[in-house]
């Protein structure tokens, strides 16, 4: 299988600033993607893999540079595609246009592996594309834990032209075992269909036609904000001395930091 695995990073970041560049548990955060893609072509040895970087930040390229252990290829992202309200999925389609245009490949599989979410496990790698191989019709499978809200039963929402809240969805379920079941995207894992990301509309892109890998909830906390950050490495910690697949991402990371 021919698959190109992309890790996106802008420079700065309005929520938590410079995200993309933080040390997590004593090792660049960027690291631990690199991690899993190791830890993969290691035990999948027949898989053609190219890695892509897409970034405006120098500081992260320079990251990507030190270590020795994965060639990279580096996208410097275009202006129109640095933007806060432009889709991921948009920078993603275009990683795989221009890496395929390079490396003269088709790609069976883009996999895109987010930065800020470091705790995943060579488990979950093959599991998603162990699910994209099965569901060749999905335009994407991407990872979900269960939600912790539903908006049947424990969300609200301002009702318009009052100061009172409702429901998010209007509903007469007494319990939330009787509304329907909701997951939340936690925005850790990719794998994408090649022809869906040339031909459907960004802005739909996720409406239909979508498979999902389920992750652990208590593992996959993304970092958007400093609490986020300071509470992540607290659970890693834990993770990594209790479940040897965590532990085994993290050595792995910091035998790239250290390469």
């Amino acid at each position: 299988m021919n698959i190109l695995f992309t890790i996106c990073g802008r420079a700065g970041s309005k929520g938590f600033k410079n995200k993309n560049l933080k040390s997590f548990i004593g090792c660049p955060l960027v690291y631990f993607s690199l991690a899993e893609i190791s830890l993969y072509m290691k035990k999948l040895t027949n898989d053609h893999v190219d890695i892509v970087l897409n970034t405006d930040s120098r500081k992260l390229i320079q990251l990507v540079e030190q270590q020795n252990v994965l060639a990279c290829d580096y996208i410097v992202r275009a202006d129109e595609l640095s933007g806060d309200h432009v889709p991921k999925v948009s920078v993603i389609r275009d990683c795989m246009i221009q890496m395929s245009e390079k490396k003269n490949q088709v790609y069976d599989v883009v996999v895109d592996l987010d930065i800020t979410s470091p705790m995943r496990t060579l488990a979950d790698l093959e599991k998603l594309l162990e699910l994209k191989r099965m569901q060749k019709e999905a335009d994407v499978i991407f990872s979900v834990v269960e939600s912790r809200r539903n908006p049947y039963f424990n969300m609200v929402k301002k009702e318009e032209g009052t100061s009172f809240y409702c429901r998010a969805l209007e509903s007469d379920f007494a319990t939330r075992q009787q509304a329907p079941v909701f997951f939340d995207m936690n925005a850790s894992m990719y794998a994408y269909s090649p022809d869906a990301l040339k031909c459907k509309p960004v802005n739909i892109f996720f409406n239909n036609n979508c498979g999902v890998l389920f992750m652990k909830d208590t593992g996959v906390l993304d970092v958007d904000s400093e609490e986020d950050y300071e509470l992540l490495q607290v659970i890693a910690q834990y993770l990594f001395t209790k479940y040897e697949p965590y532990a085994e991402v993290y050595e792995e990371a910091m035998r790239i930091k250290n390469s």
